[in-house]
């Protein structure tokens, strides 16, 4: 009889190869406790953390850790419902007001994840007569949301807005609407998409443009807005999707819009209505941290200005570092000989970062993906530099006449 894990075979093996060469399985690191949100203990031992997504080091945000210990005392600790059954609560229509107004936006929704606002939006805005457009480096949970649409999905090259223009030619004509799909930074290698340039083939087009803000929002822009605010182009978006788990510091996703149909993507978007909504303590919390992202604007200058420090450390040491400057720094190793070995000495030295391997991986090299924090110190960074040169050069991912 064939086994029902069978298929998984292949992920064992490469698993068994990975702990085997390393002595760690990366994907199943504890961190055992914060001490700051720039600092966990990890196997015991005090750890440098530059692999988080906690942009703005709101995590260990005191006001919406008080606000979150309020609303658990006042709403209890769960809603045990859904957005369109008995999961709404005052708190989830004043979040919701309050993105749409930090947005200038006519309305929002909240999802219980970022993965569910692109799975739910972008399986429910396109139908069978409709075609995505999505860029090809696109984040896993865009490609999901492809797969659960019946629309037909075609893909372009990455940041290519003269791709992205000619595959839209090709479908002058054509019936149905085009929705088109862009990240605003992309996870995997920090690239920050050309945004103004993507907002004028809409224009062109027709088309309508989705913009997933995720790893953007509150980094980016005047008040925090993304790639769309900071190109000046937020009119030509339709539909803003982001997270509350990066630089809010807690959980949840959501969508805004000015498209007065967005309610009527509520009643039809099963992501949305098959799940348990936020419990209030999240809810909570993720108002009082955006509180915190709106006063007090320096989170996003000591963001950029730490985040060009890493990137010049790193390229200084020989690293082949991101091409743009961005939170997300990822060093691309030529081979898992290389990258297995240097990211479990980054943990043995006191620095955690994700290690990203192919197929995942864009140009299928393997990442050594960081993440920076406005908390982050300078001598923080110069330490994480540091033990890098010192992990890369064991590694044989840095030569010594790069020095």
């Amino acid at each position: 009889m064939t086994s029902l894990f069978s298929k998984f075979d292949g992920t064992a093996s490469a698993l068994g190869a990975l702990v085997q060469a390393g002595g760690r399985n990366p994907f199943a690191v504890v961190i055992e406790k914060p001490i700051s949100s720039t600092v966990g203990v990890i196997e015991g031992r005090e750890t440098l953390l530059f692999g988080t997504n906690n942009y703005l080091g709101l995590s260990q945000s005191e006001r919406a850790i008080k606000a979150a210990q309020d609303a658990v005392g006042k709403y209890g600790v769960g809603t045990t419902g859904s957005r369109i059954a008995n999961g709404t609560q005052s708190l989830h229509r004043q979040l919701e007001q309050r993105i749409a107004a930090y947005f200038g936006r006519r309305d929002a929704m909240v999802f219980s994840t970022g993965y569910q606002a692109n799975l739910g939006m972008i399986s429910t805005l396109v139908g069978k007569d409709d075609y995505l457009i999505l860029d090809a480096d696109s984040h896993a949970s865009i490609y999901d949301g492809s797969r659960l649409s019946p629309a037909q999905v075609i893909r372009f090259r990455h940041n290519d807005a003269e791709d992205l223009h000619k595959r839209l030619k090709r479908l002058d004509g054509t019936p149905g609407a085009k929705l088109i799909v862009v990240e605003g930074i992309y996870s995997m290698t920090g690239n920050v998409a050309p945004i103004a340039e993507m907002a004028a083939v809409k224009r062109e087009t027709g088309a309508y443009l989705l913009v997933d803000e995720a790893h953007s929002f509150g980094v980016m822009g005047e008040k925090g807005l993304g790639v769309a605010e900071e190109a000046g182009v937020e009119a030509d978006v339709d539909f803003v999707v982001g997270t509350f788990s990066k630089s809010l510091g807690t959980v949840g996703g959501y969508c805004v819009s000015d498209h007065p149909e967005l309610e009527m993507v509520r009643l039809n978007c099963r992501p949305y209505m098959f799940t348990a909504s936020l419990p209030p303590e999240v809810i909570a919390a993720t108002m009082a941290a955006l509180e915190d992202m709106q006063e007090h604007p320096e989170l996003r200058t000591h963001l950029m200005a730490n985040a060009a420090h890493l990137h010049a450390g790193f390229h200084r040491i020989g690293l082949n570092a991101s091409r743009q400057v961005s939170p997300v720094i990822a060093v691309t190793l030529e081979s898992l000989e290389q990258a297995i070995p240097m990211w479990n000495r980054l943990l043995d030295l006191g620095v955690y970062v994700n290690l990203s391997l192919p197929p995942a991986t864009p140009d299928h090299r393997p990442l050594l993906r960081c993440s920076v924090m406005a908390t982050h110190t300078p001598a923080q960074i110069d330490q994480a530099i540091e033990i890098f040169r010192q992990a890369g050069l064991e590694s044989g991912a840095i030569a010594e006449s790069a020095l």
